[in-house]
């Protein structure tokens, strides 16, 4: 045990969390913790170097080294567990033993160059700064002082790269009667020792920044390759160190390596290279008739010179990301910062001077926090929680109270939104010589029929028939429909789930039916919520399951249910009773992106259910069919797509989703009918327009439901009193209850679009859809139970701002595809287009997105927006034909003298009554 005595006597002096002394100050620095964080991340894999003191058999007190999953000071309630670990099939003797080796050289190089009395003791190196000069004498001793961050994540704005530090320490090179003090990169190497060029190069580059994130796929990963990983200054967040440290943990010898100049260059050089040729791997069409073609490999030998010279581009870069929406400078930190768990901090965040401008960030865009200084660039990585006008609130994985209060920040929305490793690693699974991927080769692209099993009784289970019996008893005809058609497939089975029908309700009841019957089952979905949805209905009926993925993503109903929560709640503290932890869950939840988990390796389900599966892209879609022997497609191709941004790829194929590619064996497909949502004249809209009257309601119930408005009379007799009625007959019958359905026409008021950087808006539009708001409420309608829809980002914001303005922050709204699978009793559509010149967008075309629209209201459905220029779409063209027909088009002339009478006697918000004053528009 001597080394781990030794080891946890210098993690107590050399790991603590104080801050670093000046150069000029070198008095010794305890620590308060005997723990070291070897890494960090809003992911909250936390690994924990920690030592306790435990009493052995003898009486004798021991330290014992563990490595933990929580920056928690409870370290001895958690246990030594990794993934790969269990992925490797490795016990938790094997993992100690391998550790255990590292251990005597990794405390003989601290002992050495961390814990001696004089500057004489520690050893001596032949080493020389470039700053030094032409100086003869090279040999001086090094002392590590401490280690200031683990894991370090600088990003290079300069030359366009990111890493992260092994260790960041700060030293002290005594020469002479001379001290030097540097903060250095530590590179941590467990293989064997080597002094090649390419641990030089790489610690060259290392003490600018780490282990490059720079993926690209080569067959042959050669020395002079890695060398081009590591091309990078060290300058962007503090004094160049002029060198890096280069430590074998088998061995604990340590090497200083001095960054050279001609070795800089040398590798940006060859940076440079990579980044043209990256740069222009795409050869960018024209005109949108020409196809996108990949360029031709560049000349060995050729420099071309991409970007002129100028003293102020960055901050024109800056200027110009904030005009476009996608960036919010000039903020500053208010209130304190909350610890919400490990890894996560909430931070608010007011703009200096003024209001938040216009911007494209909403709640739960991931986005990038820098300060203003150029040292300070991409400090930490997170989501935004929430944003008005005056405050920015994020989710963010490093605490910044500890920058003082005058530090200027600004958010940057990160531009990568989807991991490209998974689905090209599905694809690429998909051309596997192995059993499940020559079976999904031929379901998938040869289009094989899927086969059944003739009968029933040969799937069910004995003991499991009455359990089943009773649960078939609350489920509709094609519910039931459903079910038998999922037990007796062999291969998979299509469920489409049209608007209201009870698709999640669905679900649930399929997982408990196919849990009786003994069935394991991996149920996923593209996002969390989705799949929390669904284990939130499950978890009623006590049904045991294991949630996969980060905890913080996860509903907090639902947390206790993940691993995270479960091996602490259990205690499960060694490989063995994670592994049977892993093999006694017949259920296992996780999304479409999580199948890396190391479960996944060892496990294979004999069903696996996918819900949102129409809107899911085939490569996603791909990645969980791989691990079960049958699987089920929940969704409806006449919702809306996966989205793709790429109209080229739209034209090829790359929004058929694989629910929509296998819809066409129609033996495999069930469709839900029996909708329980909306009232019969908002579904006979759907009818019409997608369904060919195939929805039919649940009930007598459903079909005349209509909205409960309590003071209803009351308003009323107000609008009548202040309106004429004769004149304007919309303005009651717009919130009558027995009137479900209505078009509120503005092309004579006018309500002009505007199109500005942050998007496309409609201010008419959006102050005539808060009026209508606030009388519904005024009328006893409960904000809860009324949504909003937009299709443009920037219309959403301005109706928020008002709404906010109005007291009325409660009322939900957003765009299409967030409301896809929910729904309101009172749902207030703005379509926003209105222009005389012609114009056209993209969202407007797409009919699934109008089909989601008009099917999310229970009880009443206004729509709003200008006829003459929503003809130009074919959805709403057809939309606005059938609406005509039954005469529920109402046409607005001058409505807001009306609108502002009656305001100032229904609504006691001045404010709210200013922010909707017209002026000369009225």
């Amino acid at each position: 045990m001597e080394p781990l005595e030794d080891l946890g006597r210098l993690i107590e002096k050399s790991f603590g969390e104080e801050a670093v002394p000046p150069a000029e100050r070198f008095q010794k620095v305890e620590a308060s913790f005997s723990k070291a964080v070897l890494s960090r991340g809003m992911d909250n894999r936390y690994l924990v170097l920690a030592v306790h003191i435990v009493q052995n058999e003898e009486g004798n007190h021991e330290k014992h080294l563990s490595i933990t999953a929580s920056q928690s000071l409870e370290c001895e309630e958690l246990c030594i567990l990794r993934n790969d670990w269990y992925r490797l099939n490795l016990n938790q003797d094997e993992i100690k033993q391998d550790v255990e080796e590292y251990l005597p050289s990794f405390s003989k190089w601290a002992g050495d160059f961390m814990c001696k009395h004089t500057s004489a003791d520690f050893p001596q190196m032949q080493f020389s700064l470039p700053s030094d000069g032409s100086s003869n004498n090279s040999t001086c001793n090094i002392e590590v002082v401490n280690a200031l961050d683990i894991e370090e994540s600088i990003w290079s704005p300069r030359f366009g790269l990111k890493g992260k530090i092994d260790v960041t320490v700060g030293v002290k090179i005594h020469r002479g009667c001379k001290t030097k003090y540097k903060i250095m990169p530590l590179e941590l190497k467990t293989g064997k020792e080597s002094n090649s060029i390419e641990h030089r190069s790489q610690v060259n580059l290392n003490k600018k920044i780490v282990r490059i994130k720079l993926k690209f796929y080569l067959t042959k990963c050669t020395t002079f390759l890695q060398l081009v990983l590591y091309t990078l200054l060290s300058q962007e967040r503090r004094a160049d160190p002029e060198a890096g440290l280069l430590l074998y943990l088998k061995t604990g010898q340590m090497y200083p390596v001095p960054a050279k100049h001609l070795d800089k260059r040398e590798l940006l050089r060859l940076r440079n290279q990579m980044a043209f040729s990256l740069f222009h791997r795409i050869s960018k069409s024209a005109t949108e008739k020409e196809k996108t073609k990949l360029a031709p490999l560049p000349q060995i030998i050729e420099e071309q010179q991409t970007c002129k010279y100028c003293s102020q581009i960055g901050n024109c870069a800056l200027y110009s990301r904030e005009e476009s929406g996608s960036c919010i400078g000039n903020l500053i930190r208010t209130e304190h910062v909350r610890t919400v768990c490990d890894g996560q901090y909430l931070h608010n965040f007011q703009r200096k001077n003024g209001a938040i401008p216009i911007t494209n960030l909403m709640a739960g865009d991931r986005i990038i926090l820098s300060g203003e200084e150029r040292t300070l660039f991409a400090l930490s990585r997170g989501y935004v929680k929430e944003i008005n006008m005056t405050t920015v609130t994020c989710l963010l994985d490093r605490n910044l109270s500890v920058l003082p209060e005058s530090t200027v920040f600004r958010l940057d929305q990160e531009e990568k939104s989807c991991d490209i490793d998974t689905p090209l690693g599905n694809l690429s699974k998909l051309m596997e010589n192995t059993h499940a991927s020559q079976k999904l080769r031929d379901l998938i692209i040869d289009f094989r029929e899927p086969q059944f099993i003739s009968y029933l009784s040969s799937v069910l289970p004995h003991d499991a028939k009455d359990t089943v019996a009773s649960i078939l008893k609350g489920l509709n005809k094609p519910q039931r429909q459903a079910m038998k058609k999922v037990l007796l497939s062999k291969d998979y089975t299509l469920i489409v789930g049209m608007p209201g029908t009870g698709k999640t309700t669905t679900i649930c009841t399929l997982v408990r039916i196919l849990y009786a019957c003994g069935f394991s089952v991996l149920l996923t979905s593209y996002t969390h919520s989705a799949v929390d949805n669904i284990l939130l209905k499950l978890a009623k009926f006590k049904i045991g399951f294991l949630r996969l993925g980060q905890t913080q993503k996860v509903h907090p109903d639902i947390q206790k249910f993940t691993e995270e929560e479960i091996c602490r709640s259990k205690s499960i503290k060694s490989l063995a009773l994670l592994e049977d932890l892993y093999s006694s869950q017949l259920i296992v939840a996780t999304t479409c992106m999580g199948i890396n988990h190391p479960i996944f390796s060892r496990k294979i389900f004999d069903f696996c259910i996918v819900d949102e599966a129409s809107q899911i892209s085939q490569p996603i879609c791909l990645g969980p069919l791989f691990f079960s022997r049958r699987f089920v497609l929940v969704g409806d191709h006449q919702q809306l797509p996966p989205l793709v941004l790429n109209r080229e790829a739209r034209a090829l194929g790359m929004s058929e989703s694989l629910f929509k590619r296998l819809e066409q064996n129609k033996n495999a497909v069930v469709q839900l009918t029996v909708q329980y949502r909306m009232n019969s004249k908002i579904m006979s809209l759907s009818n019409k327009l997608t369904y060919e009257g195939k929805l039919e309601c649940g009930s007598e119930k459903v079909a005349n439901a209509v909205i409960n408005l309590p003071n209803f009379k009351d308003v009323k007799l107000e609008m009548e009193f202040y309106a004429d009625y004769s004149e304007n007959p919309w303005l009651i019958g717009v919130f009558e209850p027995n009137n479900p359905v209505c078009f509120l026409n503005t092309d004579k008021v006018p309500a002009p679009e505007q199109v500005e950087k942050g998007g496309v808006s409609n201010i008419t539009e959006a102050r005539l859809i808060v009026s209508l708001t606030s009388i519904f409420i005024k009328a006893g309608c409960n904000p809860s139970a009324i949504g909003i829809i937009a299709p443009y980002r920037q219309q959403l914001k301005i109706i928020n701002d008002l709404l906010a303005h109005s007291s009325l922050g409660m009322v939900e709204v957003n765009t299409v595809d967030k409301y896809q699978g929910r729904d309101k009793s009172i749902i207030l559509v703005s379509f926003v287009r209105s222009n005389k010149d012609g114009t056209v967008g993209e969202l407007l075309k797409d009919w699934r997105r109008l089909n989601v629209a008009i099917t999310r209201a229970k009880h009443k459905l206004i729509l709003l927006g200008c006829v003459p220029s929503l003809n130009r779409y074919p959805p709403l063209e057809k939309l606005l034909y059938h609406l005509h027909s039954e005469k529920l088009i109402s046409f607005l002339f001058c409505i807001w003298s009306h609108l502002i009478m009656l305001l100032k006697s229904l609504i006691n918000f001045t404010s709210f009554k200013d922010e909707l004053t017209f002026g000369s528009e009225v």
